[in-house]
């Protein structure tokens, strides 16, 4: 299934903004205000009291002061988990998120959670190559297609690896944002739910690929729902379908994300899921990622 209740968070202590990332992550901005890291752990205890709010299962796990992982906020780029009790581990470009990989995390999961396999692929890092989880890949559970642009940090050998092991097909592109530079996490440009893809097709200039990518919505079924680079600016592209313990299906973004769309947009992705948003201003801005960035899906079956 495309969707799931369940969800990992990772509740930060020391978040902030990471020079790291950012030298390809232009969605940061680098900020002088005070307090970020109360500000940041504000929002996110309010999306996960959101989420839970509204009948999702979230698992929230604390990050440590040591080792130093400002980026720990974002666990869907390091770890991604699969029907079939599988746990990949993912080849991450910046050091410091390299130490987000937590063994104790998957021993947690495992108290609840069936995990068959882990498979890590982190050995890629070793030859600079790199391939963020669900952050580089967009996945169409159902059909088994990763989406990815591809980025310094989305390597096509990994990935023809990844989907080799897994299984998927890959459908891969690239897009670029206004200036012309590569966008580093296909998330943030592109989200899949049951039915309907939210794409920014404009990032996309090569007009072959472009009409690949929008073959391979039409004939799986999705509606394509398009949204323009201003808008996958303000995170519109970085959304995420789960479904809630009732089985409803609930569309997970910043308020920000929620702001920036239109009456007609809004309209169409209400055919298939209510929209829920909150603030999250200061991770957008000193992170560079947003609500979807936030949440690991966890599709293992539960003990």
């Amino acid at each position: 299934m495309q969707t799931t209740n369940h969800i990992l968070m990772i509740r930060p202590v020391d978040f902030k903004f990471n020079r790291q990332t950012a030298v390809n992550n232009k969605f940061q901005q680098a900020s002088e205000q005070n307090g970020v890291q109360e500000l940041a752990l504000r929002e996110f205890d309010n999306f996960a009291e959101l989420l839970r709010s509204n009948g999702v299962d979230v698992t929230v796990i604390n990050d440590t002061l040591d080792p130093e992982t400002p980026d720990s906020i974002f666990p869907n780029n390091w770890i991604s988990f699969h029907e079939n009790g599988e746990v990949f581990l993912y080849p991450m470009f910046s050091e410091n998120r390299r130490l987000e990989r937590r063994k104790d995390i998957i021993e947690q999961l495992a108290d609840k959670f069936n995990i068959e396999m882990v498979t890590d692929l982190s050995e890629y890092e070793n030859q600079e190559i790199f391939l963020e989880g669900t952050g580089s890949m967009v996945l169409d559970r159902e059909h088994k297609l990763a989406y990815a642009c591809l980025s310094l940090r989305t390597d096509e050998q990994v990935l023809a690896d990844w989907c080799r092991l897994s299984g998927y097909t890959p459908v891969t592109f690239k897009a670029d944002d206004q200036d012309g530079f590569p966008i580093y996490h296909t998330n943030v440009m592109m989200c899949l739910g049951d039915h309907f893809a939210v794409i920014c097709l404009e990032s996309i200039q090569n007009y072959q690929e472009r009409e690949l990518v929008m073959q391979y919505l039409i004939h799986t079924g999705k509606e394509i729902i398009e949204i323009s680079i201003s808008q996958m600016n303000h995170f519109a592209g970085n959304m995420l379908q789960v479904k809630n313990k009732n089985g409803e299906g609930l569309l997970v973004m910043s308020e920000q994300a929620y702001s920036s769309l239109t009456e007609i947009q809004i309209f169409l992705l209400e055919k298939y899921c209510r929209m829920v948003h909150s603030s999250l201003d200061t991770i957008e801005k000193n992170g560079g990622g947003s609500a979807r960035c936030m949440l690991a899906e966890i599709h293992l079956k539960k003990k």
